[in-house]
């Protein structure tokens, strides 16, 4: 059997499991609606005609049911049921807080509002289906030995796993990074608000309509929350948990401590403000200062062989056809 033959049995098996558990779960769903709407026509109702009546609403709502269900997106309607099957089929092999840490590192990304952790698990399952089903591939036809066939599906199976995770830990360093270099402007502009009155609330309304910034989006989110109803210390102590940047951290702590102590918060948002802008002046002279060293390598490597080539080339020929 060829590589092409082998990938093509293997997804239509995996896919053939997947509708099949789905074609399960429905049948269950129906045969258990079917089973109380049986038992309630049974142990009551007031004769014949309340049972077909009831019958009658029952397939209506069944309708406008399916209709609703048809009307939805084909990402709402097929992907994220086999998603979350996939996600709970690959959940058992991995950690219990598995879950949670995905939870906080999209919280962490800001894509919390927009991806699951299911997903997530989900892409980690099928990246490892992926893994093993092109190990097999090579282990078959790649003309390999056993165990290297073997190392090599269980590194393919590894990758798969491994990307999903490698992509959102890369979202949160960048988000961190953006919320790193914008805190030092959006402290000044809090500082400038609170100082022309407003209070500490209105400057962060002030924030997320200037701004247009993953901080600012912090802001607004925390601003929502005061609206529901939670306080000021509790919507500041989740902005601190759900950022997980240092810098913040210790804004918001000073923040909480002013609110506490009583202290005028326009001045801490002034000397804040400070602070920051001393540590963005250091954090661009340490990038300056490690330039040179992530030069050097690209420069020995890339940049030196092609000099030397242009330069020592001709002589080297030179030289050859002398000693001839």
């Amino acid at each position: 059997m060829d590589a092409p033959m082998i990938a093509a049995v293997a997804l239509g098996a995996s896919g053939a499991a997947v509708l099949a558990a789905g074609f399960v779960q429905q049948r269950a769903e129906r045969a258990a609606g079917n089973g109380v709407a049986y038992l309630r026509d049974a142990t009551g109702g007031p004769g014949r005609s309340g049972s077909r009546r009831r019958k009658g609403e029952d397939e209506a709502q069944h309708q406008d049911d399916f209709s609703r269900r048809l009307s939805e997106p084909f990402r709402r309607r097929v992907l994220r049921p086999n998603l979350d099957r996939l996600a709970a089929a690959g959940s058992a092999f991995l950690p219990a807080d598995h879950r949670a840490h995905i939870r906080a590192q999209l919280a962490a990304a800001g894509l919390d509002a927009r991806r699951r952790p299911e997903e997530i698990i989900a892409a980690q399952a099928a990246g490892g289906i992926l893994g093993i089903v092109l190990g097999t591939i090579v282990v078959l036809n790649g003309g390999l030995s056993l165990l290297a066939g073997v190392l090599c599906a269980v590194v393919l199976t590894i990758i798969g796993i491994a990307v999903p995770q490698v992509w959102l830990s890369h979202q949160v360093d960048a988000r961190k990074e953006e919320i790193r270099r914008d805190l030092p402007d959006t402290l000044d502009l809090l500082a400038i608000s609170v100082e022309a009155g407003v209070g500490l609330e209105g400057a962060m309304a002030v924030v997320t309509e200037r701004m247009d910034t993953p901080l600012a989006d912090e802001f607004d989110r925390t601003l929502q929350e005061m609206g529901l109803g939670l306080s000021r210390h509790d919507a500041l102590t989740n902005l601190k948990h759900r950022s997980e940047v240092p810098e913040l951290t210790t804004f918001v702590g000073a923040l909480l401590q002013a609110d506490v102590l009583g202290m005028p918060i326009g001045r801490v948002l002034k000397i804040q403000a400070t602070e920051m802008r001393a540590k963005r002046r250091q954090w661009s002279r340490e990038r300056a200062a490690k330039l040179p060293v992530k030069i050097l390598f690209p420069l020995v490597a890339c940049i030196f062989p092609a000099v030397l080539v242009v330069v020592l080339g001709p002589a080297l020929s030179t030289i050859g056809e002398a000693l001839k």
